[in-house]
């Protein structure tokens, strides 16, 4: 991760210098990551897909103000965030996109299949389907706060202070977020891990 960091700022910093392909470069590193994150908020992959090229297009735009005091991905995710909020608030406003398959071209999602081990029964992977699909339901039922927090938590693996960078509220909201998500998902899926010998999301 510092190496990464260490090359974005090398980057960032040649973008500020007038090099276009130094941009396209970080495009191409984040692109499927900024898009898997829109897609967890917009559930149309066509209007994911818009909002993430707005997402590199205001990042773009805005480089040359973007001084290093948070990591270039943080800062970028902070983009997303408000971007995606925006093309919630408007289709909310102005509901004409049809909602489309969550599941769009270059999301990752869970596969049961690839949970069965050569000790694993299909009674046991039909319970990790089960398990698989009560997260994604209990995580769609989140309110847009709580969802991208644990989102940036648990999928984008950020720190709690990038968390707080980048939805721009106090690291204890953030706590506060993440906390409620994890009760809301494990109270959901309390009926089917009962099954797994208790265990505890």
């Amino acid at each position: 991760m510092e190496q990464d960091t260490q090359s974005d700022a090398v980057l960032v910093q040649q973008v500020q210098a007038g090099h276009q392909k130094a941009f396209e470069l970080l495009v191409a590193k984040y692109q499927r990551r900024i898009y898997r994150l829109v897609l967890r908020f917009i559930r149309d992959p066509a209007l994911a897909e818009d909002v993430a090229q707005e997402t590199f297009l205001r990042a773009y735009r805005a480089i040359g103000q973007f001084r290093g005091d948070s990591q270039f991905y943080t800062w970028l995710y902070r983009i997303a965030v408000n971007t995606a909020k925006k093309a919630i608030s408007d289709e909310m406003r102005d509901p004409t996109v049809s909602e489309g398959d969550a599941s769009g071209p270059g999301e990752e999602t869970f596969s049961p299949t690839e949970l069965l081990t050569n000790n694993e029964t299909p009674e046991s992977l039909l319970i990790s389907k089960e398990i698989v699909q009560t997260v994604n339901a209990a995580m769609e039922s989140l309110p847009d706060d709580l969802r991208m927090a644990i989102t940036l938590r648990e999928i984008e693996g950020l720190s709690y202070e990038e968390i707080s960078d980048a939805m721009q509220c106090p690291i204890g909201t953030v706590r506060s977020r993440i906390f409620r998500a994890r009760e809301a998902i494990a109270e959901r899926l309390r009926p089917v891990i009962e099954h797994k010998g208790g265990k505890r999301w």
